[in-house]
């Protein structure tokens, strides 16, 4: 019943390691959305999407990761800080979710106004076009942060300063690791702004840090919430005739993406992602108004 699911897998799992967002920020809606229209014998409650929104978005990055591991594109060492915060306050995030599992309403409604505040987030962040990575706005305290050179495996240079969290970057993060834990979507929204914003990371090997960081967040997240969901409901809880087919799915769409890196506009394409957003946060919202509707 779940076929339609394997095509859909490998676009949702192309695009989210193409531009470094992540993957449950598509998947959550098509389960809480799309699958209610789909006719009854779709249920599936926000929590148990969620979960396997980020279970699903697991195998997704992996397959992404191996990919611009063998380009060389990875920034492991910048990944550290980020991950440092990100890890221990994901897990407090799906710890609530498996709290919270039964308010339905709660958690659309919170996901809806995460949808809502990242469109214009995303439409916001705009990188100067000519700017040096070196010497960015002639930024003092930038100058003295120690160079980075990666070079991939086609012999394309890539030089830059060494990231920087900062105290602001740090509650971003933590922000970020939260709502994937709590909701699924966050992580990948708040890394690719701050590397490539902020610290002017090439757009590449920002994608590829980010696709690293996010995958040990989403790691953590999911074992934690398919353990909730193991520990309430047992195995069954789990929709394995659902990952069955977005799995292989997005492990095929996770080996597109990284080739396809460079060939499109970033900023187009977060362009696009970004009304995408405005409408799912529109369409979650509808939904929770009614609900609150048929409770009235």
């Amino acid at each position: 019943m779940y076929w339609f699911m394997f095509p859909v897998a490998i676009c949702v799992a192309t695009l989210a390691n193409l531009s470094g967002i992540g993957g449950p920020a598509l998947f959550i809606p098509i389960f809480v959305i799309v699958f209610p229209l789909l006719g009854p014998e779709y249920p599936m409650t926000t929590a148990a999407a969620i979960g396997t929104a980020l279970f699903t978005g697991v195998f997704g990055f992996s397959s992404g990761l191996l990919t611009y591991h063998r380009r060389r594109l990875i920034d492991f060492r910048s990944a550290v800080p980020f991950l440092g915060v990100a890890v221990p306050v994901t897990v407090v995030g799906a710890l609530l979710l498996a709290a919270l599992k039964e308010h339905e309403l709660l958690l659309k409604g919170g996901y809806a106004t995460l949808m809502l505040a990242l469109c214009p987030v995303i439409l916001r962040h705009a990188p100067p076009p000519h700017i040096d990575p070196l010497h960015p706005d002639n930024d003092p305290e930038s100058a003295r942060r120690p160079t980075r050179r990666l070079t991939d495996r086609q012999g394309n240079s890539y030089v830059y300063r060494k990231p920087k969290q900062g105290a602001s970057g740090g509650l971003f993060t933590a922000l970020g690791a939260f709502l994937t834990g709590l909701l699924g979507v966050g992580m990948g929204e708040v890394i690719m702004p701050q590397l490539v914003k902020r610290n002017h990371v090439p757009v590449a090997v920002a994608a590829a840090t980010s696709v690293f960081t996010v995958i040990l967040v989403f790691v953590s997240a999911s074992f934690t919430q398919i353990a909730a969901l193991v520990a309430a409901g047992g195995v069954a809880a789990i929709p394995w005739n659902l990952v069955c087919y977005t799995v292989p799915g997005v492990i095929i769409g996770g080996q597109i993406g990284p080739r396809l890196q460079g060939r499109f506009a970033q900023r187009t394409m977060e362009r696009a992602i970004a009304v995408l957003f405005g409408f799912i946060g529109l369409a979650m919202g509808f939904i929770v108004l009614r609900g609150l509707g048929a409770l009235g």
